[in-house]
C-alpha cells in the first residue's frame, strides 16, 4: 500500500490536472461561440476586460495552439500520474494499467470535455472575458512552443499548397440571419430586410421589369389634352414618350415639367421630355439603381436583343426589392392571392411564382418567373378562359385573359385522399 501522504498529492495533482483540462477545454468553445459584435459594444462602453478578451480573440490562431498545446500537456500528464497511482494502488502492472485508463478515460470525457464545453457554450462571452486574463499567462508561457508549431504549419501549407478561401457566401449568410431570427436577436420584419439586402445584387433587371404590354406610354405626337388624360387615369408622374410603336422610345415626360402650375405648358413635349436610360435584361439592379443615380432619372427602358423594349424598371421597382411593397395615394391595392367562399383561391397571374409555391406551402421549382408563364408552361399553348391543367395537389383552371395573356387563375387545393385515388 502506499503512503497516505503520496496518495493524497497523487489525486491533488490528478484534480488539479482534470480542472486544467477542463478549463482549456471550456476555453476553445467559449472564444470559439462567443459573440464578437457583442463584445465591440461592451468595449466601446468602457469594458475593459471586453476589451482584452476581444484583443485575444483576434489572434484566436495563436490562442488555438496554445490551448491545443496545453490540454494535450495536461491530459498526458494526467494519464501518467494516474497510471503510475493505479499500479502501485493495486500493485499489479496489468490491473493498474487498465483501471488508469478507464478511469482517465471517463474524468476527462465527463469533467473535461462534455461538461465544460456545455456549460461555457451556454454563456461564451462572459466566459471568455473570466477566462482571457489565464490564457494570457499560458500564452505567453507557452510562446516557444507555439512558435515551433506555426513554423510546422507553414511548412504544411507551402508542401501541399492549401488555399483556404474564408469568404462567406451569400448562402452562408442567409443561414446565419435564419440563425440570428431563431436566437431572438433580430425580429422577423429586420430578417426579411437582411435577407432583401444580401439577395439584392442577384437579382436583374428581368427579374423586376414591367413587362412591356402593362407600359403606360403617350406618343409623341399626342394632344396635350390626351397626355393629360393619361396623368389622371394612372396616377402616374412619369410616362414614357415613343415615336411610332412603344418598341422607340425617345423620351420620359414628368408631371412638374408637364404643368406650369395649374396649367398646362405651352412648351412642346420634345421640349420638355428627357432622354430614356436603357439598360440591358441581364443588367444587375445594383448597377441599375447607380446608373439611374448618375443619371439623375427614375425609369430605365429595357431593351431585348433586337432592340426593341422588354419592359421599364423604375427606381420605385429597385426600392421595393430592399424595403418591400411601396403604397401611395394612388396605388390601387391588388391581392394577388384571395381565398374564394367555396375555398379555392383567386391568383393574379403577374404574381411571383415563388411566392404562390410559398403560399401553397410547396417545395416545387420551376424556372418560370411569373404565375402567368407558369401556366403557359403547362398548357403548353395560348390559355383561353376554362383551360384547366393539375400540378401535384393544385387544380389550375384560367378564369381571365387579355387576348395572348392569362390575368387571372382559379386554383383548388386537391386534399390528399382525392389526389392518391386519381394515381391509383
Amino acid at each position: 500500500m502506499e503512503d497516505p501522504p503520496r496518495t493524497i498529492y497523487a489525486v491533488l495533482i490528478m484534480a488539479a490536472l482534470i480542472i486544467l483540462s477542463s478549463f482549456f477545454s471550456a476555453t476553445e468553445t467559449a472564444f470559439s461561440s462567443l459573440n464578437k459584435a457583442r463584445l465591440k459594444a461592451l468595449s466601446e462602453k468602457g469594458n475593459k476586460r471586453a476589451s482584452r478578451t476581444l484583443a485575444v480573440s483576434e489572434k484566436y490562431d495563436r490562442l488555438l495552439s496554445t490551448i491545443l498545446i496545453g490540454n494535450n500537456i495536461v491530459n498526458i500528464a494526467l494519464t501518467a500520474v494516474a497510471t503510475v497511482f493505479f499500479i502501485k494502488l493495486l500493485s499489479d502492472e496489468v490491473s493498474g494499467s487498465t483501471v488508469a485508463t478507464v478511469a482517465v478515460t471517463v474524468l476527462v470525457l465527463i469533467f473535461g470535455e462534455i461538461s465544460p464545453k456545455t456549460l461555457a457554450k451556454e454563456s461564451p462571452e462572459k466566459f471568455a472575458m473570466f477566462a482571457t486574463p489565464i490564457i494570457r499567462f499560458f500564452i505567453f508561457i507557452l510562446t516557444p512552443f507555439s512558435f515551433v508549431f506555426s513554423l510546422w504549419q507553414k511548412l504544411l501549407l507551402r508542401i501541399f499548397k492549401v488555399q483556404g478561401d474564408r469568404k462567406m457566401t451569400p448562402d452562408e449568410l442567409l443561414v446565419l440571419v435564419d440563425e440570428v431570427e431563431e436566437g431572438g436577436m433580430i425580429d422577423a420584419e429586420e430578417s426579411e430586410l437582411l435577407r432583401s439586402a444580401i439577395e439584392f445584387n442577384d437579382q436583374e433587371a428581368v427579374d423586376i421589369l414591367t413587362p412591356r404590354v402593362d407600359i403606360e406610354g403617350v406618343p409623341i405626337d399626342s394632344k396635350k389634352e390626351d397626355i393629360a388624360r393619361v396623368f389622371t387615369d394612372t396616377g402616374f408622374s412619369r410616362l414614357p414618350v415613343y415615336k411610332e410603336s412603344i418598341d422607340n422610345i425617345v423620351g420620359v415626360v414628368h408631371q412638374k415639367d408637364f404643368y406650369d402650375g395649374p396649367k398646362i405648358t405651352s412648351k412642346s413635349l420634345p421640349e420638355i421630355m428627357k432622354p430614356p436610360v436603357f439598360v440591358t435584361p441581364t443588367m444587375k439592379i445594383s448597377d441599375i439603381l447607380k446608373k439611374l443615380q448618375s443619371e439623375k432619372a427614375h425609369i430605365a427602358v429595357v431593351t431585348d436583343e433586337f432592340g426593341g423594349t422588354l419592359g421599364i424598371v423604375t427606381m420605385e421597382d429597385i426600392l421595393e426589392e430592399l424595403v418591400g411593397e411601396i403604397w401611395d395615394e394612388h396605388d390601387e391595392v391588388i391581392e394577388e392571392f384571395t381565398k374564394l367562399d367555396d375555398g379555392s383561391y383567386k391568383i393574379i397571374c403577374n404574381a411571383d411564382l415563388d411566392e404562390m409555391f410559398e403560399y401553397f406551402d410547396m417545395e416545387a421549382e420551376d424556372d418560370s418567373g411569373t404565375v402567368s408563364g407558369w401556366v403557359l408552361d403547362q398548357l403548353g399553348k395560348i390559355p383561353e378562359v376554362g383551360d384547366t391543367f393539375d400540378y401535384e395537389n393544385l387544380h389550375v383552371t384560367v378564369t381571365e385573359t387579355d387576348n395572348q395573356r392569362v390575368l387571372a387563375v382559379n386554383v383548388r387545393v386537391i386534399p390528399e385522399e382525392e389526389g392518391g385515388g386519381e394515381e391509383e
